[in-house]
């Protein structure tokens, strides 16, 4: 085995810490991805107190299992968007419809969860930036000169602040590039380190199941972002499927809809071909860990997760250590 298998908690986020620290390590997990969410670690405290994160750290050593990256997706969509009704969920009931006070709350956050990182001695954080400009995805009526650019600019004047402190921590901030993000392809991802003058505390959190339904090259986006990569999520997506009545858009209908054109599935079951993307992070010297986030509708996830560790474990190797045809000399 080459790399730590992990399990994200973002999917799990209704079940008590305990319980899926110990089904992951019945599973044959090596650790969590902790989610800011649910129960699994709560930023406001892990900033504030080493104590707390301390504490967190050795309940999963009771299972046998580490930690080495958390994901703080939620807060995170609200500090770049248009926010609306829709936000309102990811943050605290007392400051919902207060899109001002939301925002202010969630660049908080992104903070508080830099120094929960440092406070349980893990260099990465996950997740997401939000995006003013993903309205205009389709881009009719055309847009005015610069609208795009400036939505660049917007995002990288509020991130740059954040992402100093990230590296003042010496923590990075690892963005899952996914629709509805600012950066969702590499062409967008390239803008986004433009804008961000290649700021050093940023980077990616690579899901190859973002790319596959777009037609993105997800290879090409590890050898693009080689020294970006900071974390990785194992999910599968499969496409081309449905009835011919459902594009790449989704046509408003629900995951496992079976008129839909893509859908998430446990991995290895999609199209995602695994073994390209485990060569091309050997290619580029990845050794963090594979993050299982396990997402498909039509599948019972304690069979899927126990399923997609097996399946993780058995795709990954090391890369070689000596040339293969060294041998041939004496």
């Amino acid at each position: 085995m080459a790399r730590k298998v992990t399990l994200f908690t973002g999917q799990w986020a209704d079940l008590p810490f305990a319980t899926v620290a110990e089904r992951a390590s019945e599973m044959g997990y090596d650790g969590l991805e902790l989610s800011c969410w649910g129960d699994f670690i709560d930023v406001e405290k892990g900033a504030k107190s080493k104590a707390y994160c301390e504490d967190r750290l050795a309940k999963l050593n009771e299972y046998g299992l580490g930690c080495w990256a958390i994901s703080n997706h939620l807060s995170g969509q609200l500090v770049c968007d248009e926010l609306d009704e829709r936000h309102n969920p990811f943050a605290p009931e007392k400051i919902r419809g207060d899109y001002k006070a939301m925002r202010k709350w969630a660049i908080d956050m992104q903070k508080k969860a830099a120094k929960t990182a440092a406070n349980l001695g893990i260099g990465v954080v996950n997740g997401f930036t939000g995006s003013p400009i993903w309205k205009y995805l389709y881009s009719y009526p055309p847009c005015p000169p610069g609208l795009i650019d400036n939505g660049f600019k917007t995002v990288a004047k509020t991130w740059k602040p954040i992402l100093d402190y990230y590296a003042d921590l010496g923590v990075r901030f690892a963005l899952e590039v996914h629709p509805t993000e600012i950066a969702f392809d590499i062409a967008s991802a390239e803008r986004l380190l433009d804008a961000l003058d290649g700021h050093p505390a940023f980077g990616f959190n690579y899901d190859p199941s973002h790319f596959g339904y777009q037609g993105v090259d997800y290879v090409k986006f590890i050898r693009t972002f080689k020294d970006r990569i900071y974390h990785v999520h194992i999910k599968d997506a499969w496409w081309g499927h449905g009835d011919g009545t459902v594009g790449v858009f989704g046509g408003h209908t629900e995951f496992a809809d079976p008129r839909r054109y893509w859908d998430f599935r446990s991995p290895g079951h999609g199209d995602i071909n695994f073994e390209e993307i485990i060569v091309a992070l050997n290619d580029i010297k990845y050794t963090g860990p594979l993050s299982v986030e396990w997402e498909d509708s039509r599948m019972d996830r304690f069979h899927g997760a126990q399923e997609a560790c097996d399946f993780v474990h058995s795709i990954d190797f090391a890369p070689s250590a000596i040339a293969f045809d060294g041998q041939f000399e004496s």
